[in-house]
C-alpha cells in the first residue's frame, strides 16, 4: 500500500519538457533577431558618429530610420532574453514578465489598429505632416535620404501630395535667392526610369519643376506618396491583414506557452 502511494506521488504534476524547450527555442530565435536589429542600429549610429556625440540626436530635423532598428531590436532582445532564461530555469517571474509584456504589446497593437480605422482622416493628416517634415530634412541624414528615395521609387511618387512639396526643402525650393543647383528640381528618385539607361542619372530631376505639368509627367512622378500609399494598402489589403493576423497569433501563442509553463511550475512546487 505504501509503495502504491509513493508511485502516485511521483506520477503527480510535472513540467512539460515539450512546452519548456519549445518556448526556449521560440525565444532564442526572437532573442537573436533582436540582437541583430540592435547591432545594426548601433553600428549605423557608430558610422554616423552619434555614439561619440549623443547630443547630435537632438540636431536631427527628421526621422532617423536607425531609431526603428534600435527600439524594435531592444524590445525583442529584452523579451527574448526573459523568455529564454525563464523557460530554461523555470523562473516564473521572468515567464510572467515575458507574457505580460507581450500581452501589453498585443493590446497596444490592437488599440492602434482600431484607432487607425476610426481616425483614418487624422492618420492621413499625420502621415502628410510626417512626410513633409522629412522632406525638409532630406539632406540632414543619409539613412533618412535613402528611406525617402526608396519610398518614392517603390510607390512611384514624389513628395507627400506632389512634386511641389519639395519647395519645403532649402536645396530644392524655387525661391529667387536659392543658390543651389537643385533649385526648382526634385530628387532623382522622383524620376521616371528609362529602361534603356544602364547608369542611374542622379541629375534627372534638375529644373524639372520649371516645366508645365504635362511636360513634368514625361520625366517625373507627379502623384503624391500619401495617395500612392493608400492605393497600395487597398491593393494589398489581404496580404497586410494576413501579416498582422500572423504576428498576433504568434504573440498569443507565445503568451499561452509561457502561462502554461508557469502553471506547470507552480503545480510542481505545490507538491513539494
Amino acid at each position: 500500500m505504501s509503495s502504491s502511494r509513493k508511485q502516485q506521488h511521483f506520477k503527480g504534476a510535472e513540467v512539460s519538457c515539450c512546452v519548456k524547450y519549445f518556448l526556449f527555442g521560440f525565444n532564442i530565435i526572437f532573442w537573436l533577431l533582436g540582437a541583430s536589429f540592435l547591432g545594426i542600429g548601433l553600428w549605423a549610429w557608430a558610422e554616423k558618429g552619434v555614439l561619440s556625440n549623443m547630443a547630435s540626436i537632438t540636431d536631427m530635423g527628421g526621422f532617423d530610420p536607425v531609431w526603428l532598428f534600435i527600439v524594435v531590436g531592444g524590445v525583442m532582445f529584452i523579451l527574448g532574453f526573459a523568455g529564454c532564461i525563464g523557460a530554461l530555469r523555470e523562473n516564473t517571474f521572468l515567464l510572467k514578465f515575458f507574457s505580460v509584456f507581450l500581452g501589453l504589446i498585443f493590446f497596444l497593437e490592437l488599440t492602434a489598429g482600431i484607432l487607425a480605422f476610426v481616425f483614418k482622416d487624422w492618420i492621413k493628416d499625420q502621415l502628410n505632416f510626417f512626410i513633409n517634415n522629412n522632406v525638409m530634412a532630406y539632406r540632414d541624414d543619409i539613412d533618412l535620404q535613402n528611406l525617402i528615395d526608396f519610398t518614392q521609387e517603390y510607390w512611384s511618387c514624389c513628395g507627400a501630395h506632389g512634386p511641389n512639396d519639395w519647395n519645403l526643402n532649402i536645396y530644392f525650393n524655387c525661391t529667387d535667392f536659392n543658390p543651389s543647383r537643385e533649385r526648382c528640381g526634385v530628387p532623382f528618385s522622383c524620376c521616371v526610369k528609362d529602361p534603356a539607361e544602364d547608369v542611374l542619372n542622379t541629375q534627372c530631376g534638375y529644373d524639372v519643376r520649371l516645366k508645365v505639368e504635362l511636360d513634368q509627367q514625361k520625366s517625373i512622378y507627379t502623384k503624391g506618396c500619401v495617395g500612392q500609399f493608400e492605393r497600395w494598402l487597398q491593393d494589398n489589403l489581404i496580404i497586410v491583414a494576413g501579416l498582422f493576423v500572423g504576428i498576433a497569433l504568434l504573440q498569443i501563442f507565445g503568451i499561452c506557452l509561457a502561462q502554461n509553463l508557469v502553471t506547470d511550475v507552480k503545480a510542481v512546487k505545490a507538491n513539494w
